[in-house]
């Protein structure tokens, strides 16, 4: 008979430099808007129902990005990265906040 061995994974976090002076971390969360419909979303959804869980009414899926940026760039520049680079602003809408 084979052998059978169990195997857990553990997620290591990479280590980042958010405390170093002169640079900030930025969080970019990237959805699609509410009036698009999102099959990933849904088959999620359907997961949930088909493992027994129960009282999640919707998901929606997206992205998430995590930025390491110089003090020198502002607000709107993270605006304008998000809005042409991270999220396609005809079917995505997209939050950018610094976080400490």
């Amino acid at each position: 008979m084979a052998e059978v061995h169990e195997f857990h994974a553990t997620r290591v976090p990479l280590p980042r430099p958010g405390n170093l002076d002169g640079v900030a971390r930025v969080i970019v969360d990237v959805l699609p808007k509410a009036e698009i419909l999102d099959p990933q979303g849904q088959a999620v959804a359907r997961a949930m129902g088909r493992l027994g869980v129960s009282g999640v009414a919707d998901v929606r899926q997206g992205k998430h990005f995590e930025l390491e940026v110089d003090d020198s760039v502002d607000d709107a520049e993270l605006e304008r990265i998000a809005g042409s680079l991270l999220a396609n602003p005809v079917i995505e809408e997209w939050v950018v906040r610094r976080v400490p």
